[in-house]
């Protein structure tokens, strides 16, 4: 049983628009297939987990790369949506050939991509699956069959949303399927296992890990939330906002799953993908509010203002017993320092700081980065 380490990303808002579009289909006169990375090798503009839904009548949404395999992927797509047959297809750029599809285009790695067509009467297709993941506030388990003898098993798959005690996956062995399952969620990394399942056949199984929708808690209520809002939005980020309602602006009110007083800050739900940023200018404010949050253990608190504003409030009675400078958690002043001026800009530098600390980065500039741009995968046998 061989196993391989490799990074992951599903795009939440790419997911969305592909459901969306799905939900828009006339199936009685269209049919769909879905393009998934499923693994990759050195470089590549996508990783694994990315998609693409592509109609019969040639339309399509999301993306496999940066545009250099859209179009011979969008072949193979219509190709399985009318054989009604999955299959696997290994773009290989790393070679330096002319005739090569991707060379020259700055992908200069290999990507295979599974190609499944959907079938609207099942209520278990990939769609569907994932309409489930979408909505879940923990992250959870997707197994799929990305390589089979049995080409019709390619592309099927297996959510596990909770604990289990018993797994029945195409005959493989219940106990390594769980122990594959529980090793995963405690590493948060995505594997490709290979099993012989109890018939003898081979199966090489991509067991992602997919984490929830970032969670954004916006402290404030004047006119740079809105900026916030935009590029949170633009990010696919569920947006909070802790505020005074009468002087939210109506975008906000608009764009935001849910808005709450100063007063209601605890009944903000928190998860291990949610960053909290205090914005409300308002000193007495984020001294209250602050220690309501650290309580609730968010990877990521970010304070708006300058540093001796958090040294001031070191001082406070509320704060005895806690270092503030020493919190890895808490990021004061907020921000990556680009030399940010306007309300857009300040919300740029936040929002990278939240994507760089979550990704576990520096925010450097990536010239000065040893190694690849994206982790490496690691063999191990």
């Amino acid at each position: 049983m061989a196993k391989v380490e490799l990074s992951i990303t599903l795009d939440m808002k790419e997911i969305r628009r592909i459901i969306e579009v799905y939900d828009n289909t006339n199936h009685a006169t269209e049919k769909v297939a879905l393009a998934s990375v499923v693994k990759v090798e050195e470089s590549s503009y996508r990783r694994i987990g990315a998609r693409m839904l592509v109609k019969s009548t040639g339309i399509w949404v999301g993306g496999i790369s940066g545009g250099c395999l859209e179009g011979d992927a969008l072949k193979h797509s219509q190709m399985a949506i009318f054989k009604n047959t999955p299959s696997k297809v290994v773009y290989d750029t790393m070679d330096d050939d002319k005739n090569q599809i991707g060379v020259g285009l700055g992908c200069n790695g290999r990507i295979e991509v599974l190609f499944t067509p959907i079938d609207p009467n099942d209520p278990n297709n990939e769609i569907e699956i994932l309409r489930k993941v979408v909505d879940l506030d923990k992250p959870s388990i997707l197994l799929k069959v990305i390589d089979a003898k049995q080409k019709q098993l390619l592309g099927s798959n297996l959510l596990i949303e909770q604990e289990f005690e018993e797994l029945d996956f195409h005959g493989i062995n219940t106990m390594q399927l769980q122990d594959l399952v529980r090793e995963t969620k405690q590493n948060r990394k995505p594997r490709i296992m290979d099993f012989l399942t109890e018939s003898g056949d081979a199966l090489s199984i991509l067991v992602e890990f997919i984490k929830p929708e970032t969670r954004l808690v916006i402290v404030g209520d004047n006119y740079d939330v809105n900026a916030f809002m935009g590029i949170a939005k633009e990010l696919g980020w569920e947006v909070h906002i802790v505020c005074r309602m009468k002087k939210l602006s109506k975008t906000a009110f608009k764009l935001a799953k849910r808005v709450v007083e100063y007063e209601q800050a605890d009944s903000v739900p928190i998860h291990d993908y949610t960053a909290v940023v205090l914005m409300s200018h308002d000193y007495n404010w984020d001294k209250t509010l602050l220690p309501i949050f650290l309580a609730e253990k968010p990877p990521y608190i970010g304070m708006l203002g300058p540093k001796k504003r958090r040294e001031k409030m070191q001082g406070e009675p509320e704060f005895q017993d806690i270092n503030l400078a020493e919190l890895v958690n808490l990021h004061s002043p907020v921000g990556l320092d680009i030399g940010a001026e306007s309300p857009e800009e300040i919300a740029l530098s936040i929002a990278a700081e939240i994507v760089a600390s979550f990704r576990n980065r520096s925010g450097a500039p990536l010239k000065y980065r040893d190694g690849t741009i994206h982790e490496r995968e690691a063999m191990v046998v």
